[in-house]
């Protein structure tokens, strides 16, 4: 796609023209186009041939060749808007020349003369030179070398040559000079209220695409506007292997929660340039690093910070701030020195550039976007750094990266302080990089996004109606941290919540729903775009591409590459960098967000004419390392969706049956395959993607013949996000045979609990054991338990930082409840309180609980005469765990007497570690005689004597029914351990451990 000419807004007066060449007797300061007095219709008619000097060819060719390739990089950076009229007659020679050359691909070419032969004239000379800055400091030398030999009497071009012809020597270093920095003593002063001025005006506004209204952009002030993030230092998950949506929302909330309890730190913008400790010795600037995801609002926050300095509100410790865009950077694609590049982004400090260089801890650099650059800022490259170590100067010619490395790593302008900003997967790249501070921005939570959505919308009713809709959604709610997202929301969402005609739609509950009603959003303004189709076959085919390449930014050669048309919809559809950005020297475009990059490739899929190996591409992408795809594969698969597709289909025209079907099979296949596939931690992942593959698909009949019969779900030791429970919860729903379910240490906390909590009832055996539950996770399972259809056997909670406060909830769910048969608790502090309250429950003779595992619960012999009054009458209870608590000689003493009621029917008592002595030996030894039944007992850890070894002894040979008895860690001596071993060889079966 060629960008049209009302998408490339010229540059400010200022940066293309203050420039005045007081050394030539024709002034630049605003280039005339033509002549005052000449003939304005002269351009409309043929060329004529113009009379000019025999050696005025050689002569620009001379000094063309004494330019360096920066300053002919400046010198189609300051003639462009003049060079776009006045080659409109000849591109397609140059366009051939270029192509012939290397320079060109055929299809570039074909573009910029198909255009031409159609009347877009402009169009192409603005495609030509769009071309020519990207392909770099080559391209751009043939380009004038092209112009100089041509003397064929366009005045526009004769006149642009001859100016530069005139150019005296060192007019290059004062090309870009104004008049009102020429005063030495003021210059500085000058300088910085000029940039000052320069930056609010850059910075004053937001520009935001609008909610529902006719505007395509709306202004805001970005004081009105803006939204405070919380910011974290040190940042999460440096290496992050899995796509940013879902491994950044699934740890916002715990994260968050976190820094409220002080594990982390919060700080402010101001922070960001103050080293901690701060050595006051060290005159050192900072560098600092800002990670965040994409949309979350690094580039808002740079804004920010530069619109605080300009205004003086903040920041003042620096003279001088220069931001700069990676972006824009990548445009930069010649060696330039330092001085240079400033120039490039902000032409009016001139010859005051060297005042500056004297006071480097007054200066500021800012960086922003790392992931998006193209060139090489590698930190362990040999070669690299000792490139980087010679940019020292200013004044040295060098690689745009070398300048970037060189003044991270302050051997360029030490002292200096510099902020980098990167979405978490380039952040490896400055891991051994001079950092001083390291920082996230972590987004909103519940009360911030419900005032973005209020500030997004006009209509505060809308507002509340979609943001009420996203609380009760608990897949879309995840999303709405991320301000992009919430812009994507809003979108999507509010046209089914404004006014209307009373028929009110079901508005979107999945993913793809979302997205898909995002496109047809925008589609209702570009529906009259002739071959729709075909244009997002070729939007999703590049936006592909930068899926496979990691690339979210593309030029004009990727967009001819893919045959995109320029057109009023793809200037809407693509966000035009150009448009909004004044420093960037040649249009890129990217899609608003990387999730709709990704939306637009699944799109495409369905949009070919002819059906293609879509499983073939959908393995191939479900192969690569890191879930680069796994959003793509979920757009997929919910594009088999009839909810997903009908509504594109009304603008695009049907999707193709045959890729609709395989992409099915394909689920199917995937899912049925996994299954069995759950040992490792990939496997249990992949298996999870799978299950989101089917809730996207929104498919049931596909969902029951896959998982209707699996008896199965484990996932130990995988985190899982709450909208993984909630995919859980409708697979579970859906899935009539589900016995097991082994969630441990899934970090699911209560509300991933609160998402499966419908359907734990279905499930035989839950194990929920480290997943930091509490109190409130014991309340949703008191309900399962209670639960009229509920058929839990076996529950494990150890581990889940439950209190006394659960223990009544507990208590009250067993009382009732006939199915339990195995609980643990381990690892939590219920106390003696909550003991009590449990025991009463234990006592009803309704509760069929056959084990309790009460181990390291903070006991003492408190509770312990009422678990002896549940010993002596529960006839369900077989095994009692006790071990890990302080029960103390007088607390076993009491069980020892409830062992002894013919009620007890305790087969396997573990009281290891529970602080006895000799001094129960005789009580615990006569009670567990007379049990007829006692089959394992562990007394290890604990602090018996010699003294006890008779006792003991006469357990092991007259409980005809112990198996295993375990007596470790005790005071015993040596050749009493012997004589305890020798005795399990008094009848097979039986094992001692001492």
């Amino acid at each position: 796609m060629e960008v049209s000419t009302e998408s490339i807004p010229a540059p400010p007066e200022e940066q293309l023209t203050t420039c005045t060449v007081q050394d030539l007797e024709t002034p630049v300061d605003v280039v005339p186009e033509i002549q005052e007095g000449s003939n304005s219709e002269e351009d409309l008619s043929p060329p004529k041939k113009m009379k000019m000097d025999p050696d005025s060819g050689s002569a620009i060719t001379e000094r063309l060749k004494m330019c360096d390739d920066y300053q002919l990089f400046q010198l189609l950076k300051l003639y462009r808007d003049r060079l776009e009229r006045a080659i409109e007659e000849g591109t397609d020679r140059l366009s051939l020349l270029l192509k012939e050359e290397g320079y060109f691909t055929d299809q570039e070419h074909c573009k910029v003369t198909e255009l031409t032969e159609k009347g877009n004239r402009a169009d192409s000379s603005k495609l030509l030179l769009n071309l020519v800055m990207e392909k770099g400091s080559r391209a751009r030398r043939m380009m004038w070398e092209f112009f100089a030999k041509q003397c064929d009497g366009r005045p526009k071009l004769d006149k642009i040559l001859k100016e530069i012809e005139e150019l005296g020597s060192g007019s290059f270093d004062c090309m870009y000079i104004g008049q009102d920095l020429s005063e030495i003593p003021n210059q500085l002063k000058d300088a910085q209220v000029k940039h000052r001025a320069t930056l609010r005006e850059q910075t004053e506004s937001l520009r935001v695409n609008s909610i529902l209204k006719k505007e395509v952009v709306k202004i805001f002030e970005l004081v009105d506007h803006y939204a405070e993030l919380s910011i974290i230092c040190t940042p999460r998950d440096a290496q992050l292997v899995e796509h940013e949506l879902l491994a950044r929302s699934r740890e916002h909330d715990v994260w968050r929660e976190k820094h409220l309890r002080r594990e982390m730190t919060k700080i402010q913008p101001d922070q960001l340039f103050q080293a901690s400790p701060p050595e006051s010795e060290n005159k050192s600037g900072i560098s600092s690093a800002l990670s965040g995801v994409h949309g979350i609002g690094k580039t808002t926050m740079v804004q920010k910070i530069v619109y605080d300095w300009a205004t003086e509100k903040m920041y003042q410790q620096f003279q001088f701030i220069f931001s700069f865009k990676f972006r824009d950077l990548n445009s930069v694609n010649c060696k330039i020195n330092l001085r240079n590049l400033i120039l490039t982004f902000y032409p009016y400090f001139g010859n005051v550039l060297a005042e500056l260089w004297k006071s480097p801890e007054e200066l500021l650099f800012i960086f922003d976007g790392l992931d998006e650059f193209n060139g090489s800022l590698n930190f362990d490259n040999p070669k690299l750094i000792e490139s980087q170590s010679t940019c020292t100067d200013p004044e040295f010619q060098c690689e745009v990266s070398d300048i970037v490395c060189s003044l991270i790593q302050h051997r360029l302008l030490p002292g200096c302080s510099v902020l980098v900003t990167s979405r978490p997967t380039a952040l490896h790249l400055l891991e051994k990089a001079a950092i001083g501070v390291w920082a996230e921005i972590l987004g909103m939570v519940c009360d911030e996004r419900k005032e973005y959505f209020n500030k997004i919308f006009e209509d505060q009713a809308v507002a509340a109606a979609v943001f009420k809709h996203l609380e009760e959604n608990e897949i879309l709610y995840p999303m709405s941290y991320n301000p992009s997202y919430c812009w994507i929301l809003g979108l999507s969402l509010g046209p089914f919540f404004m006014p209307g005609d009373g028929k009110q739609q079901e508005a979107p509950k999945t993913i793809t729903q979302l997205y898909s009603h995002y496109i047809c959003n925008l589609l209702k303004s570009h529906s009259q775009i002739e071959d729709l189709r075909d244009v997002f076959l070729n939007l999703g085919e590049m936006a592909f591409a930068g899926i496979s390449e990691k690339k979210v930014v593309f030029t004009n050669e990727d967009l001819i590459k893919y045959n995109l048309q320029p057109s009023r919809f793809l200037s809407g559809f693509l966000m035009d960098l150009l448009g909004r950005d004044d420093s960037a020297q040649s249009a890129t475009h990217a899609f608003p967000h990387l999730t709709i990059q990704e939306f637009v490739a699944a799109l495409a899929q369905f949009l070919t004419p002819e059906p293609k190996d879509i499983g073939k591409l959908l393995n191939e992408a479900q192969s690569k390392e890191g879930g680069r795809f796994e959003i793509f594969l979920r757009f997929v698969a919910g594009l088999s969706s009839p909810q997903s597709a009908q509504p594109l289909e009304e603008f695009l025209g049907p999707f193709l049956k045959q890729t609709t079907s395989r992409v099915t099979d394909w689920v199917k296949e995937k899912v049925n395959g996994q299954l069995v596939n759950t040992k490792n931690k990939i496997g249990k992942r992949n298996h999870m993607n799978t299950l989101h593959y089917l809730a996207e698909s929104q498919n049931k009949t596909l969902a029951q013949s896959t998982v209707g019969s699996v008896e199965t779900f484990k996932f130990c030791g995988l985190r899982l996000t709450p909208v993984d429970c909630v995919v859980l919860f409708h697979v579970i729903g859906l899935c009539n045979t589900i016995k097991h379910l082994n969630l441990e240490n899934c970090f699911i906390q209560y509300e991933g609990l609160q998402r499966l909590g419908p359907v734990l009832h279905k499930c035989r055996e839950l194990r929920l054991g480290r997943n930091k539950l509490g109190d409130p996770g014991v309340k949703l399972l008191a309900a399962a338990l209670m639960n009229q259809d509920c058929k839990i056997q076996k529950l494990e909670l150890k581990s889940n930082a439950l209190t006394d406060c659960c223990a009544e909830d507990l208590a009250s769910a067993l009382g009732t409840n006939q199915t339990l048969l195995i609980l643990s608790l381990s690892n939590n502090k219920l106390g003696d309180s909550g003991v009590k309250l449990l025991s009463v429950a234990l006592r009803n003779p309704d509760c069929k609980i056959q084990t309790l595992v009460l181990k390291n619960n903070s006991l003492t012999n408190s509770c312990t005469e009422d678990l002896a009054s549940t010993l002596s009458t529960n006839r369900s209870l077989t095994d009692l765990i006790l071990g890990g608590n302080k029960l103390g000689d007088s607390g076993v003493k009491l069980l020892s007497a409830a062992l002894r009621s013919p009620d007890c029917k305790i087969q396997k008592l573990l009281l290891w570690d529970v602080g006895i002595t000799d001094s129960c030996t005789e009580d615990l030894i006569s009670a567990l005689s007379t049990n007829r039944i006692l089959t394992d007992l562990n007394l290890g850890s604990n602090a018996f004597t010699d003294r006890s070894v008779p006792a003991f002894s006469h357990l092991i040979q007259t409980c005809r029914s112990l198996k295993w008895i375990w007596l470790g860690r005790n005071r015993f001596s040596p050749s009493k351990k012997r004589h305890l071993k020798l005795l399990q060889n008094s009848r097979p079966g039986l094992s001692v451990e001492v």
